[in-house]
């Protein structure tokens, strides 16, 4: 998903999202298309991820990840992960450069 922020909060962000790598492909999660959204509401960022498959055995390892770089950021007092499976994850929702380090 292409992200689309729309104030400070959501470019810090997605940027800090960027620096969260996925352990086992070792590229980060915005760019592998991972990252579904991130919403602002009253101080709160719900951020919907997804992983490439169910049962993914760093999943509590990613979430944490993510609530980590996602804290300190100016004007948010927390940060909700969802985890979500529809739309399911597939190779296609990758970033161009994600692909091109891939190799596909």
């Amino acid at each position: 998903m292409n992200p689309t922020p729309t104030s400070p909060e959501l470019d810090t962000a997605w940027a800090r999202l960027r620096t969260v790598i996925d352990p086992e492909i070792g590229l980060n999660l915005v760019d592998l298309g991972l990252v579904y959204s991130v919403e602002l509401k009253e101080g709160a960022l719900d951020v919907a991820i997804t992983l490439t498959t169910r049962g993914c055995p760093m999943h509590d390892m990613i979430v944490e990840g993510c609530r980590r770089a996602l804290e300190g950021i100016p004007g948010v007092r927390e940060s909700n992960i969802h985890v979500v499976w529809d739309p399911p994850w597939n190779p296609e929702m990758m970033s161009a450069e994600a692909k091109r380090q891939l190799g596909r």
